[in-house]
Order: C-alpha cells, then sequence, then structure tokens
C-alpha cells in the first residue's frame, strides 16, 4: 500500500520568498499556524501553535537546504509520526513547491480517513500560503472551522 500523499502547487513567487514564508516566525502565521517558537534550521525542534483549535506541537528539523528542501518529523507526541518532505523548485520568478508525507501506518484501520485528512490540510496550507503571497490576503488561515 502507497504510505504517502503528496500536494503540489505552483506559486508565483519568487522561491526564497516562499521559503521564508515557512521558516519565519513572523511569516508563518500569515498562512499557516498561528505562530513559530523560533527560525527553522536543521536539528531544531520547533513547536506550533494554532490557537483557533488551541493546538499545539513540535516538529523535528532532519533536513533544510535553503530555498530548496525542508525535511521535518512530526506526531510524536500522539504515537503518529509521519515525516513532512517539502521542495521548493525556482522556476523564473515562480516557484513550485511540493510536499510529501510520508510514513503513515499501513497497518491503521483508519489510514485512508488520516491520509485523506492530511491531504486537505496541505491542499488548504498552501491555498493559504499562495493567497498571503500572491494577493497579501493573511486572513484566510484557520476560516474552516470544525
Amino acid at each position: 500500500m502507497k504510505t504517502h500523499i503528496t500536494t503540489k502547487f505552483k506559486m508565483n513567487t519568487p522561491v526564497d520568498k516562499v521559503f521564508e514564508a515557512f521558516v519565519s516566525p513572523s511569516e508563518i502565521g500569515h498562512f499557516w499556524f498561528s505562530s513559530s517558537s523560533e527560525r527553522w534550521s536543521k536539528g531544531k525542534t520547533i513547536t506550533l501553535k494554532y490557537d483557533e483549535y488551541n493546538a499545539e506541537g513540535t516538529i523535528h528539523v532532519l533536513e533544510f537546504e535553503v530555498d530548496q528542501k525542508i525535511v521535518f518529523s512530526w506526531g510524536e507526541k500522539n504515537g503518529q509520526e509521519t515525516i513532512v518532505t517539502i521542495t521548493f523548485a525556482k522556476e523564473d520568478s515562480s516557484t513550485t513547491i511540493e510536499v510529501i508525507e510520508s510514513g503513515f501506518n499501513e497497518n491503521d484501520p483508519n489510514i485512508i480517513e488520516k491520509m485523506i485528512g492530511q491531504k486537505g490540510g496541505w491542499v488548504y496550507a498552501l491555498t493559504c500560503l499562495k493567497g498571503y503571497l500572491e494577493n497579501g490576503a493573511n486572513n484566510l488561515r484557520a476560516s474552516m472551522m470544525q
């Protein structure tokens, strides 16, 4: 069974600005999480908060190549750790961003539901990122309250 999901978007924004939106605590709140404890880099454990859902968790940055790739693990706290690989491909003044989340438990009876949920989450996060970077819309994050 294929135990990863892939989400890919094209941003009409230079790669350095797309990359910075993820790793900068002052940028990430405009499209994804409410806050990030510090600037991302290899080897760091970052605390991410989502105020609207009263949620908090950590990621562990495993790989970090400026303007090219970020790899992190998350979900360890609840026993459902996965690995997220985000790659950034420069194309003139635009960027193609690809997110692959892998490591879902093949024996989990709810694996399909979890993978669909994660895929939807990545599509939503990247849609919010596109709206923010291309149009300055910074009020899309968390607009889909559960």
